[in-house]
């Protein structure tokens, strides 16, 4: 991408309020995911980071995040697969022996004018990657979790305002909807669970998603951002350290809303 997206703020001055915790990031190479990634490093974290099929961008954010001082163990896997969001839990567990913070952070997204464009296929694709994988995440970390433990999912601004991407949005309305129902038996447990619906991002999604005139423009003209620009991905990962650490104890079933200003 031109101009690259900039996932750490390098002004910033860590305190230590993760130190010696064991996070999982899903989608945890590239993008918002990296940011946290590097956040949380930097505040004494050590990182697993599963990613989908991006080598280098994981080989980059490992090599980035032992340049900081913590460890990163790095899972490439497709978590649409039950299996293999088990195999995933498991992992951390074998190779730190304890895990701290969940942080779902994968998504996939296809641009969709039109409804009858959205296939059978896509449809199950959107939600498996989206919504089924999240949960599956939760119920194998659940028995490793302890008290005041955090899981953190991704939504998106879309799931409140929406959008033309309807199964996209519609995912993202159902990960809003998981967080706050999971809330209540996790409370029991004395596990905290919140979300994070970000605005436009400018991350390597987009690209993917968009077109070049489109992408030159991301961000600046939505009628819902009134500050009228994308964000980068690390403006985005303070609202996950806040809700991973101790300053959010009081929080669980809410949703923080970095979105440039979108009323929701």
């Amino acid at each position: 991408m031109s101009p690259k997206p900039i996932t750490e703020n390098l002004d910033y001055i860590a305190s230590g309020r993760l130190q010696n915790r064991v996070v999982l990031i899903t989608g945890g190479t590239s993008g918002i995911g990296r940011a946290i990634a590097y956040l949380f490093a930097r505040e004494g974290a050590d990182i697993a980071a599963a990613y989908l099929c991006k080598d280098e961008d994981a080989i980059e954010t490992k090599a980035h995040i032992e340049s900081l001082g913590r460890k990163c163990l790095l899972i490439k896997t497709d978590l649409t697969k039950e299996e293999n969001c088990r195999k995933a839990i498991e992992k951390v567990i074998d190779v730190y022996h304890k895990i701290d913070i969940l942080i779902n952070n994968h998504a996939i997204q296809y641009k969709s004018k039109d409804l009858l464009e959205i296939s059978t296929d896509q449809l199950e694709k959107v939600y498996k990657t989206n919504v089924f994988s999240y949960l599956y995440l939760i119920q194998n970390a659940i028995p490793y979790l302890k008290e005041y433990s955090s899981i953190i999912n991704t939504a998106s601004v879309e799931a409140f305002v929406g959008s033309e991407n309807i199964d996209y949005s519609s995912s993202k309305g159902a990960v809003v909807t998981l967080t706050k129902s999971l809330s209540i038996p996790l409370e029991k447990k004395k596990i905290r669970i919140n979300a994070v619906a970000p605005g436009p991002t400018w991350t390597n999604l987009i690209p993917s998603i968009y077109t070049n005139e489109e992408i030159e423009t991301f961000g600046t003209k939505s009628p819902y951002v009134p500050m009228k620009r994308a964000a980068q991905p690390f403006e985005i990962a303070s609202s996950y350290l806040f809700l991973a650490s101790d300053d959010s104890r009081y929080m669980t079933g809410q949703i923080l809303h970095p979105n440039g200003g979108t009323i929701v």
